[in-house]
């Protein structure tokens, strides 16, 4: 089981967010799929994934998806995830 914490944010502030609850074992070859699913539930565009940012939340326990990481233009600054499973 794991937990991640995503928050939308429009400047310094958090103007969407969400705590979502894996029940299996976190996998990283499953990250789109827990991506694509914590944008559904936030009704937001979702980011193309790369390496770097799989690395990124592997190694710092979180990512951040910018506005150029998605292919249409979202109406927010960034898209943070972050891995609050203890």
């Amino acid at each position: 089981m794991f937990k991640i914490w995503a928050k939308v944010m429009k400047g310094e502030k958090i103007i969407k967010q969400l705590n979502y609850e894996g029940k299996e074992k976190f996998t990283y070859s499953h990250f789109f799929s827990y991506l694509a699913e914590i944008c559904y539930e936030l009704d937001i565009p979702t980011p193309v994934l790369l390496k770097t940012h799989i690395f990124s939340y592997a190694k710092f326990r979180t990512v951040r998806f910018i506005p150029r990481d998605f292919t249409e233009q979202p109406e927010f600054d960034k898209l943070i995830l972050d891995n609050i499973s203890f």
